[in-house]
């Protein structure tokens, strides 16, 4: 079974960006959890909802470099957080439960894309651990606050390299198989996608709804472990080191590549719905796994029966 990938046609498009979706919408008195919104997309993310109006939280492993970066950015409350240290989280999430308030939005953003291969405290590859595991402790222990908003939103942020690799659940640590980057990221971006779905299933009758979202091609230093050499060697830049001319339209700029989570995490055309994969503001298409095309989602980033099955894991992964 797959979640039903029914676009709106929402009226935004690849080009609008976060500001633009956000037109009309009020957000005072709400609280957000940004994951990440110190740096890349994040920061855009966070100054935008903040800009609507609401409080937003945003944990960060560096409390000094989120300062500098959200200098002037109204409503905003600092936090520590280590998404790879299982303990980090759990402090955060319970400081958070213990103030009583409600979470209205939980934009899980922060990420790392094709890392050498590295490995948690626990010993769990670290793009897995970081994009995803984290995250899912993240939610479990949030339960509560998001609960009591009584209408709350997650936004997961998944990816279009998710076509590239489905979730093992024979060896999603690399322990047996050779370990790929590439494979790695997309691994982790098809579980944060699946998770969306489950969180959906579960969350739905309190009032939680859940979207995955597909940001785009944005230049960030989130690809700062991706050497020009290893972009030459894909086709992604020419001989001078730049976006070649005939890619260039594929790229947004950030303020675009923060707009679809955004568009999720606030727009009423969502009200009622959750558990999709959205991008270009809008619910993306369902494709086959053959789809040439870098739009839409494959089905082993919605499938309900997968998303059931990697939370039991998951579970299991981190002691819950």
């Amino acid at each position: 079974m797959s979640t039903p990938q029914l676009p709106l046609n929402s009226g935004f498009n690849f080009h609008s960006t976060a500001t633009e979706v956000t037109h009309g919408v009020d957000l005072r008195g709400k609280v957000a959890i940004v994951t990440g919104g110190y740096s890349g997309i994040g920061v855009e993310t966070t100054r935008v909802l903040a800009a609507a109006g609401a409080t937003v939280i945003v944990p960060a492993r560096s409390l000094d470099k989120a300062k500098r970066q959200l200098e002037g950015v109204p409503r905003i409350e600092l936090a520590q957080l280590d998404l790879v240290d299982l303990n980090s989280v759990d402090a955060f999430a319970d400081e958070f439960c213990r103030s009583g308030r409600p979470l209205h939005i939980l934009v899980n953003n922060a990420g790392v894309m094709a890392t050498p291969l590295m490995r948690d405290a626990k010993g769990y590859e670290l793009q897995l651990s970081a994009n995803y595991l984290g995250h899912f402790r993240l939610v479990r222990h949030l339960w509560p606050a998001l609960q009591r908003a009584h209408g709350a939103r997650i936004v997961m942020l998944s990816s279009g390299a998710h076509r590239r690799a489905a979730f093992d659940f024979d060896d999603p640590n690399f322990v047996r198989r050779e370990y790929d980057r590439w494979t790695a990221y997309a691994q982790s971006k098809t579980a944060t996608a699946l998770l969306s779905v489950e969180i959906d299933a579960r969350g739905s009758s309190d009032g939680i709804r859940s979207f995955s979202v597909h940001p785009g091609r944005i230049e960030t230093d989130l690809q700062r472990h991706i050497s020009i050499a290893d972009l030459q060697a894909m086709g992604y830049r020419d001989e001078k080191g730049e976006i070649p001319a005939d890619q260039v339209h594929t790229y947004k700029s950030v303020e675009q590549g923060a707009a679809t989570t955004v568009w999720c995490a606030t727009t009423p055309q969502l009200d009622g719905m959750g558990g999709v994969y959205c991008e270009d503001n809008d619910i993306a298409a369902a494709v086959d796994p053959g789809h040439k095309e870098l739009n839409g989602v494959l089905p082993w980033a919605t499938d309900s029966t997968l998303a059931m099955k990697l939370w039991s894991l998951s579970e299991e992964l981190v002691e819950l």
